[in-house]
This record gives C-alpha cells, structure tokens and sequence, in this order.
C-alpha cells in the first residue's frame, strides 16, 4: 500500500515514535500531523512556571526537532480517519493517504460536565496557560490584600506538584485550597512520596480538603458538594483527563475513558493497519498509568512493530517496565523512588532533572539543554 506511515498527533506517543522510527534503517516516510508549533515536555512545565527552567528548553519547536530526521511535519489537525480507505481529513482541508497510522492525540482536561469550569477556570497543560497562571501570582503578589484565595481542584500529580509550586512563588500572599473529591491526595502515588507530598504541602500551609466535590464553578466561587460555597480570586482545574480521538470509519472500539482498545501490539482492535500509542491506547487486561514514561516505552515498541507489520512479521508485545516515580514538591526540591533509590529534597530534585534531560526528544535537544544548564551552573 502507497502512503506514508501518518502519526495523528505531537505529544509524547506522536513525537517519540515518529523519532524512534526515523532511528530505524530504511525506514518508511512519516508524516507527523500536530497542529502545536512546539512539543511541551509536560512533566518539567511546573519548572518554566517558577522560572527554574526556560521555554526553549521543554518547548523546542517541531521544525527544529524533526529537522534532518527524515520526518515530514504538518501543521494541521486531524478532523476525521478513513480506516477503509486508508485517508484522514484535515481541519486545513487536506486528504491524505497513508500506509499504516498512528493515533496520538492524547488528552485534555476533564471538566465532568460541570458547570462554569470551561469559562472560569484556569488550566495547566500549555505555554499559553503557564502564561496565565504567572500573571495571576504578578497581579496577587502586588494587590496583597487581605483573604485572596486561589482553589485548585483535583489533588493527583498535576495538582498537588502545582500547589508546592504557587506556594512558594506566592510568598504567602494567598491562601491555597487544593480541593479533591476522593479520601486523599495522590491516591495512586507510592506510599514514601505520597508522605512527602503531604509534608510538602504542610510546611507551605496548602488546605487539602478531601471527600469534597465541585458542583459548580463561578467567576469569584466555588460551589461544593455538601452545600457550601467557597470564595475564590482564582480557581486553577487540574481533575481528570478526557480523551477525544479524531473520528475513525468504521468506528473503532473504546473504553469508558474514550481510549481506543487495542491489542498487545498497539494494533487497534478490528483495524490491524491503525495503531494507538499514550494515554489514549487501552490494552485490554493491561491498566497503565497516563505518564510520560508509558508513552516514551510505547514509542520504541510501537516504531519497530510498524516495520515488523509492513514486512509481514510477527509483532512483539508492549510490556511495561515501571521506572518509578517521580514528584517536583516545590521550587528547588521533589521525591522519588524507583531503581532501589528512595530519596527526597534537593538531592532528589536534581536526579529527576538529571532523569528528565534524558527523555528530552532528540540528541541534539538534550545536549543543548545540558549545556545551558551547565552555563547556568557555571555562573
């Protein structure tokens, strides 16, 4: 079949395969489709909010990236895929055929069909909202008067790293609420770093409110589950993850979450030409965590069983190798466990950057981001 291999989407599955399949010899033309000018290195997106890392360093461009790679970029978005006639629809008005396809879409913020939180609230996923986020701690910083409050909702990774970090840039100048509706923050976390969490954030004087839900969201308040109403200058969102893949035809089965289900080898189910990869792949008996390290595992599984399907051969099976985990608890400090070290505090903070320089997207990039860190260092 004629066509390139097309990955439908830039993020930590789309990227990471499309440059660990441009690594292979003789490999096919691939085609990443992303409507982003930059890939965001999500895990180190707290650091670019306090000013610990720069923009340029988790948010290289796509051009600059795949440049030399043997990888063809398309600015454009992916409206609909043809699994019959191997085509996608592009938002641009594009049709385009491919060989074999990759679905990378990812996800976005969950807002569970609650009201307001689409308009009132703030969210933490890109440049953009990193943007927001600093010129709110500017503006709380020089209002100082007396009661602000700023809520986040959702007490998982994304929300407890956030509250150390707005701590500690906001000097006490507003009260946080980190707000979760289940019985604990990091419910899922290992035991060691879930602890150091909860010191974290009680040596900062974050209010974790649990077994508390969010009924509805207004400009200066919250509204909550047993009745009550909560005054806010801001409320940040960072509960849950909803996932929307590009229209497939014929349809292709997913789960509850919206993750298409596929089979140990990333092979959609009903469509062995498609292929799945991150948090929007569901293997079926295999529950995984939505985290970078399964997506950039996903990548080098998924390049090779793309040369192994197109030859004809066997495909080899996705088997996770948990790492670890990994926590940024504040500016200058962080927990992790994994590869028999336990280890908490700056130490810690420093091995996790060292960990992530080594996930950065490409040589080239890593080397860059290295040698201003050791200019940095340096001064």
């Amino acid at each position: 079949m004629n066509g390139p291999v097309v990955i439908v989407g830039g993020g930590f599955g789309g990227l990471y395969t499309a440059l660990a399949l441009a690594s292979k010899r003789q490999h096919p033309p691939v085609l990443l489709i992303e409507p982003g000018e930059r890939f965001v290195f999500l895990p180190l997106l707290y650091e670019l909010l306090s000013g610990e890392l720069r923009s340029w360093e988790i948010a290289p461009r796509y051009d600059r990236l795949l440049a030399g790679r043997g990888v063809a970029w398309l600015r454009d978005r992916v409206s609909a895929i043809d699994a019959s006639s191997r085509t996608v629809q592009t938002a641009g008005g594009r049709s385009l055929r491919f060989s074999q396809l990759v679905v990378a879409t990812g996800g976005d913020s969950d807002t569970f069909g609650i009201p307001g939180v689409r308009e009132h609230a703030l969210f933490f996923r890109s440049l953009h909202d990193v943007e927001r986020l600093q010129q709110l701690i500017e503006v709380l910083r020089q209002r100082r008067t007396e009661l602000q409050r700023i809520a986040l909702v959702g007490a998982g990774p994304s929300g407890v790293e956030l509250a150390c970090k707005l701590a500690d840039l906001l000097h006490g100048t507003a009260v946080l609420e980190l707000i979760e509706q289940g019985p604990t923050a990091l419910p899922q976390a290992r035991a060691f770093n879930r602890e150091q969490a909860m010191a974290a954030l009680q040596r900062r004087d974050v209010r974790l409110r649990t077994g508390l839900g969010v009924t509805a969201v207004e400009a200066d308040q919250l509204r909550l589950s047993d009745g009550s109403t909560l005054a806010v200058d801001a409320t940040i969102w960072t509960a849950g993850l909803r996932l929307n893949p590009p229209p497939i035809h014929p349809a292709a089965p997913a789960d509850q979450r919206g993750r298409l289900l596929c089979t140990p080898e990333l092979q959609l189910v009903q469509h062995p030409h498609l292929f799945a990869v991150g948090d929007g792949a569901a293997i079926a008996g295999e529950p995984l965590p939505a985290t970078a390290q399964v997506a950039f595992q996903q990548a080098d599984c998924l390049a090779a069983n793309l040369l192994h399907a197109a030859a004809g051969e066997p495909l080899q099976p996705f088997h996770f190798n948990d790492l670890g985990e990994m926590v940024s608890l504040g500016i200058g400090e962080a927990s992790l466990i994994g590869k028999g070290i336990t280890l908490a505090g700056k130490a810690a903070f420093q091995l996790r950057r060292l960990a992530y320089l080594t996930r950065l997207p490409g040589t080239p990039h890593q080397l860059r981001v290295a040698a201003g860190w050791l200019a940095d260092w340096g001064r």
